[in-house]
């Protein structure tokens, strides 16, 4: 783990299983351009949680990709840049933005019903410079035992995700590491 010098709070973990994940993306064809499925994927997690984001989240070294997207307009820009930029998202975040690479490192489903509540987290960029308030996130692990990225949903409100949206993530992470795998084994 790495820590701010100046206010000691936790900052992007350090993910070892990155390159390794590299190889396995690029071997699946994913992190690098938007996916019609995987936005398809996004819009039910957004459907299911009621929330007005959600993404299907790959993470390499650098960055974060959401290969699969839902805004609430359904605005989203392809070109890399900030999350939120003239009232698109970008599909493209820095991998030290948001709390996806906490749970791919961790390798758990993450519930952040107000993220102001754990000073581990109320200090990521995503809270001041996009408004993130509350995450709900599950890791996609994969039949190679590496986790490739995320599902997630937030909001700019708390939200009281609880139990029943743990188990709710976990889930829809399982329905889409089994859609992962079909697609590979060149099924739908």
């Amino acid at each position: 783990m790495t820590y701010d010098p100046t206010g000691h709070l936790l900052l992007t973990p350090v993910d070892r299983e990155a390159p390794a994940r590299v190889q396995r993306l690029r071997q699946l064809g994913f992190g690098e351009r938007p996916d019609p499925a995987f936005d398809d994927f996004a819009h039910k997690l957004a459907d299911v949680t009621g929330a007005p984001y959600s993404m299907v989240n790959f993470i390499d070294e650098n960055r974060q990709f959401f290969a699969g997207l839902h805004t609430p307009g359904g605005m989203h820009s392809g070109t890399a840049g900030a999350a939120v930029a003239g009232g698109e998202v970008s599909r493209f975040m820095a991998r030290d933005h948001g709390y996806c690479p906490h749970v791919v490192v961790r390798r758990k489903a993450l519930v952040l019903e107000d993220v102001c509540d754990y000073p581990r987290f109320a200090g990521n960029p995503v809270v001041d410079e996009i408004g993130i308030r509350s995450y709900l996130g599950a890791p996609l692990i994969d039949r190679t035992g590496i986790a490739l990225g995320t599902i997630c949903v937030v909001d700019t409100e708390p939200r009281p995700w609880g139990r029943p949206g743990l188990e709710t993530i976990k889930s829809l992470a399982a329905e889409l590491i089994e859609q992962i795998h079909r697609r590979e084994d060149g099924g739908v």
